[in-house]
């Protein structure tokens, strides 16, 4: 919590600087603010035009903050030790297995070196990739940069881009374009340990193979459920979205068929807390807005760059539900029994999560005096660190900005982390009371 904060602070002081800005002017505080906040946060809500207001040192400070707040705090600081030559202590080590969720200590390092080439090698193809569209649009150095920083915050799930107020709305019918930022999203929100997962398996596979031994992909249960839920929520969303949008003349009607498909897809991949928009989000319908709600709320996966509840989570607490009424002894997903001890996890996550944003959006209607959708809309992409607004963000009060800021930050934190943090009294652990009974239902 402190580490993110202190690196906010920093990123406002830069901000607030006249070169930060184009005009050479000083930025006032709450707006400086609250752009390191969504950028450190890889939100992309912003209560100023990104391409209009920042000079080339200002976007440098901004790129620099979304891949800071992408990869994490613990991450980025124990890459600066490395690089440093520093010795990484037990206590460091103990941070990396806390922010990775792993079970063991071992190669954390090794771990943490992977992510690091990994991240640098997906943003390094996604940004020649970007090269090809951009380039010939903006110029040979000016395209250059405009594919690097697009492409490091679509990794990092930010949804902040320099083409303006529009966002990728002139870009709607690119295939290249629209492809390599879903691609970067997805990548990104996925996890870093669907990755290793899947390098591993991948690694055990031609060692298989060299001795004419069976090959099988054979992943854990982590990573079957982080996937085939991503997939599903993709997929569904995307579906929806064609389907409830198809006759909206604000939205997909006066699109060709093509296009209907992959403004639907686009969408339904930005809702994982990516930010970016091909269509505006007030354009919406609002039955469409409130299913695109409950996906941004769930957001992506654990350990990787998107915020949200993460679908492992929403995954379990439906399992418990559903394994409740069932009548079976405990929670049980894809043939495993879970650990009780995660799915309290999991319910204290999407609780505090839910209370948080529930909170939020009260004080912010009360404050704002606004429609209750948009206010909804706002305070759960603000949480979930998604980004899209129904045009509601340059309206806002400064003590909105406030509210909104507050959101973004405890959002980007976690729930857990917060909870735990604000938790003074640790009750201990061997303490044991009577079980008591209660009505349920």
């Amino acid at each position: 919590m402190v580490g993110f904060l202190a690196a906010i602070l920093l990123g406002t002081f830069f901000l607030s600087l006249p070169a930060a800005t184009k005009s050479r002017t000083v930025t006032p505080l709450i707006d400086a603010f609250f752009t390191a906040t969504t950028s450190i946060c890889v939100t992309g809500l912003s209560t100023v035009v990104m391409a209009e207001q920042w000079s080339l040192f200002g976007q440098v400070v901004i790129l620099f903050l979304i891949q800071f707040g992408g990869l994490g705090i613990v991450t980025f600081t124990t890459t600066i030790l490395l690089v440093l030559g520093k010795r990484i202590s037990l206590k460091e080590r103990l941070l990396l297995q806390d922010a990775y969720n792993l079970d063991t200590l071992r190669g954390l390092v090794r771990i943490t070196i992977r992510i690091i080439k990994g991240t640098l090698l997906v943003e390094g193809i996604g940004a020649l990739f970007c090269c090809i569209r951009f380039v010939p649009q903006y110029g040979f150095w000016q395209g250059i940069w405009y594919a690097a920083f697009h492409s490091v915050s679509s990794f990092c799930n930010a949804g902040i881009d320099l083409f303006g107020s529009d966002s990728l709305i002139s870009y709607r019918g690119d295939i290249l374009v629209n492809l390599v930022t879903m691609a970067l999203i997805i990548l990104g929100g996925i996890g870093f340990p669907v990755w290793w997962e899947f390098l591993e398996n991948v690694k055990e596979m031609r060692r298989k193979k060299r001795r004419n031994e069976l090959v099988r992909f054979r992943p854990n249960l982590h990573f079957r459920i982080a996937v085939s839920m991503t997939a599903f929520l993709i997929l569904s969303g995307a579906l929806l979205t064609f389907l409830l949008e198809y006759n909206n003349p604000q939205t997909l009607k006066p699109l060709p068929f093509g296009e209907k498909l992959l403004a639907s897809l686009f969408q339904s991949v930005t809702l994982r807390t990516a930010g970016f928009q091909t269509i505006p989000q007030q354009c919406f319908r609002e039955g469409t807005s409130m299913i695109y709600l409950m996906i941004m709320f769930i957001g992506g996966s654990p350990s990787g760059t998107a915020g949200g509840i993460k679908t492992v989570t929403m995954v379990l607490v439906v399992a418990t539900v559903i394994s409740t009424v069932a009548g079976r002894s405990g929670t049980q997903v894809m043939r495993r029994k879970i650990a009780a001890k995660d799915v309290r996890k999991a319910f204290a996550v999407f609780g505090v999560g839910f209370g948080i944003m529930f909170v939020l959006v009260v004080a912010l209607m009360v404050v704002e005096q606004a429609d209750f959708l948009d206010s909804l809309y706002e305070m759960v992409s603000a949480t979930a660190t998604v980004g899209l607004s129904r045009n509601f963000t340059g309206s806002l009060s400064a003590t909105g900005k406030v509210l909104v800021i507050v959101g973004m930050y405890l959002g980007r934190i976690g729930p857990i982390t917060m909870a735990l943090a604000l938790n003074a009294r640790h009750e201990n652990a061997r303490t044991a009371y009577p079980e008591g009974r209660v009505l349920v239902g």
